[in-house]
């Protein structure tokens, strides 16, 4: 009897909820509904989720579980001198050779993410002013503001003149007009200043809310430096130690550091060089063959991805090691550049000098005290010292593309004596010119902006 009834009961229970129907009907666990966002703890999660996606659209592969494509600083890195493509695919090829097509599919990939991550920082900072207003919460919009000034800044600093810096409201695109590099940094300003207003609405005494303070700090004085506001930028930074570090973290259970992808794991990349087989690469550093304590790269004998090129290790990053987004000794080198465009080269020196003096740490990268530099005779060659330097204590932080088009752009020095140049080859086999592009080119997805006809100018 009791078994009868647990039967029919059963019976009436499947039959009621139809369990074909509930099996089949489209499941989408990676969409979260708007209904789904309504307390503190989910937009917490929306925090943790955007800081994420800035972590892998900068170095690492939002698109792909894999962690087999790039972000934006690895793409920079293969169309400066910190790298060489040493890879079958035709777009890394064409990075590194500085001839970047608007239809480039890797490109349009690191544009449309990076695009996208802003978004998600908006839809966390929205969430968390509704729905977390303790002290916490606000820390949290301010890094999320820190967030999209660092975006805006890094868009601005690497792609042409003629980015437009729209969002989604309510579903629906907010289409804006394309602008010069130099308002995309202002627009990252205003958004630092408004994560540095936040923040002094948290606990002061928080030690996560001074470090986020500081990377707004150090971002801010970038976009200043971009601006040519050396003066400004250096007084931006100078409450922060050198000890200083805002890291993107990575592990096993979340995802890989990109260079150690790309680098010993595929073997797409290559440390830069100054030479190739067929000849020199001009204006590039050395980082493969410098032997430089900041840099750390050894060529073991293994065969590129290519399968034929010399393969120069970078090994300053484990698959799990942590790397700054922004550091202390990013501050001191904008003070530094602060003294050379006052020409005042023994301030600048003193500056550099005490960075060598010391051991550093780059994320979890040690770095030995080294000897100090001589003064340089005159202006020129302080600056060439200069950019140098800070080349090797950046290596492949998404600094250096910046720093070659101010080259040109607030230096006046031809991009052809800036960017690597001459003959373009791989291993040695001829494959034309370095090309003559100074930034990337917005890419043609873009278009779907009825205000966006393509870049304003290429120039730096």
């Amino acid at each position: 009897m009791t078994t009868a009834v647990v039967v029919v009961g059963g019976m009436l229970v499947l039959g009621a909820c139809d369990v074909n129907k509930e099996l089949l009907q489209p499941q989408q666990p990676g969409v979260i509904s708007p209904g789904a966002v309504t307390t503190a703890t989910a937009a917490d999660a929306l925090w943790a989720g955007a800081l994420a996606y800035w972590n892998k659209v900068m170095n690492g592969s939002p698109t792909d579980t894999g962690s087999n494509q790039e972000g934006l600083w690895n793409w920079e890195g293969l169309f400066t001198d910190e790298l060489r493509s040493v890879d079958t695919f035709s777009q890394r090829n064409d990075a590194d050779q500085r001839n970047e097509a608007t239809n480039d599919a890797l490109l349009t990939t690191i544009y449309n993410t990076t695009q996208q991550a802003r978004g998600r920082a908006r839809d966390a900072i929205n969430a968390l002013l509704t729905y977390d207003k303790s002290a916490t919460g606000t820390q949290h919009v301010g890094e999320m503001y820190l967030m999209m000034g660092y975006i805006e800044m890094q868009l601005s600093s690497v792609f042409c003149n003629g980015i437009p810096f729209g969002e989604t409201v309510n579903a629906q695109p907010q289409y804006t007009q394309p602008v010069m590099d130099s308002v995309g940094s202002k627009l990252a300003i205003s958004r630092l200043d408004t994560a540095l207003t936040y923040l002094s609405q948290a606990d002061p005494t928080d030690s996560s809310t001074i470090n986020i303070k500081f990377a707004a700090l150090v971002t801010k004085a970038r976009a200043q430096v971009d601006l040519a506001d050396f003066a400004g930028a250096a007084a931006t930074v100078a409450s922060i130690p050198t000890s200083f570090q805002y890291n993107f973290n990575y592990s096993n259970t979340t995802f890989d550091n990109e260079w150690w992808v790309q680098q010993p794991s595929v073997k797409r990349y290559s440390a830069g060089d100054s030479v190739d087989l067929a000849g020199p690469i001009l204006n590039a550093i050395p980082f493969a063959e410098l032997n430089d304590p900041r840099v750390s790269v050894s060529n073991e004998g293994l065969t590129a991805e290519d399968g034929h090129s010399v393969l120069w290790l970078v090994h300053n990053w484990g698959r799990d090691d942590p790397i700054p987004v922004v550091s202390g000794i990013d501050a001191r080198l904008i003070e530094a550049e602060a003294k050379l465009r006052a020409q005042d080269i023994g301030g600048m020196m003193t500056i550099l000098n005490a960075l060598r003096a010391s051991p550093q740490v780059i994320g979890a990268y040690q770095v030995p005290a080294m000897t100090a530099l001589a003064t340089p005779p005159d202006l020129n060659s302080a600056t060439d010292l200069f950019f140098r330097e800070k080349a090797l204590w950046q290596f492949e932080r998404g600094y250096r593309m910046d720093d070659l088009r101010r080259l040109v752009r607030q230096y006046s020095r031809p991009q052809n004596t800036v960017f690597p140049s001459g003959n373009f080859t791989r291993n040695g086999t001829p494959s034309g010119q370095f090309g003559t592009q100074v930034a990337f080119p917005v890419p043609d997805r873009e278009k779907t902006n009825p205000n966006f006809q393509g870049c304003i100018d290429t120039k730096a």
